[in-house]
């Protein structure tokens, strides 16, 4: 099999990683108010999913033709439903809900900016595996 899944697959886990990092430390930056803090999160997060597309389907196509371990395909269908989940439903709601703090508004408390962070170590977790399994292919 190529290595280029498992280039993929280490950049993918690599730009989540960071930006999760990064994510919490830029509300504790000087000057940094929880409305501008979020509109910069709004931005990060949309091209952090906007990559993720590109890397997730970039390593289902080059890891289709190969023969490669039933788990490996399993993780990268989880991966896929995973991205797709915070894509197109916490995501969403995730930016109206910041858009109503921006505006001064006080939004109703929801556990749905949790489900994204719990989505999200659970792909770092899942991309950890899906690399591990690559290298011994």
């Amino acid at each position: 099999m190529t290595p280029l899944p498992l280039a993929l697959a280490c950049i993918w886990f690599g730009m989540v990683l960071a930006i999760s990092v990064e994510a919490p430390l830029k509300f504790r930056a000087p000057g940094i108010t929880l409305p501008l803090g979020l509109g910069i999160g709004r931005l990060v997060f949309r091209a952090l999913n906007a990559a993720e597309i590109v890397l997730a389907a970039a390593t289902a196509i080059t890891l289709a033709p190969a023969p490669r371990p039933l788990a490996a395909t399993v993780l990268m269908t989880a991966l896929a439903a995973t991205l797709a989940v915070q894509v197109v439903v916490l995501r969403p709601r995730l930016e109206a809900r910041a858009q109503l703090i921006i505006d001064g508004g006080t939004p109703p408390r929801s556990r749905v900016h949790l489900a994204y962070i719990v989505l999200e170590c659970g792909k770092l977790l899942m991309l950890g595996a899906f690399g591990i399994i690559l290298m011994f292919v």
